[in-house]
């Protein structure tokens, strides 16, 4: 992905107003913002970190499952 894929956006007077962006870029930059939000929580950023090491679970299926899903 390149800065050539940015479209500019601008009003009658030459200001730009808004930039029309790759969906994959948009989602890259959503989940940043949204990771970061989480980690301003001392208490979510502690969570998220076990999480991440954590080696044991159930699989996505078996989760749907006991969910009913």
């Amino acid at each position: 992905m390149s800065l050539a894929e940015i479209q500019y956006v601008a009003d009658a007077d030459g200001n730009t107003v808004a930039a029309i962006i790759p969906i994959e870029l948009w989602r890259e930059i959503a989940s940043e913002r949204e990771t970061a939000y989480l980690l301003k929580s001392e208490n979510m950023k502690r969570r998220l970190l076990k999480a991440k090491d954590r080696k044991e679970g159930i699989s996505f299926d078996e989760a749907c499952e006991k969910l009913g899903v």
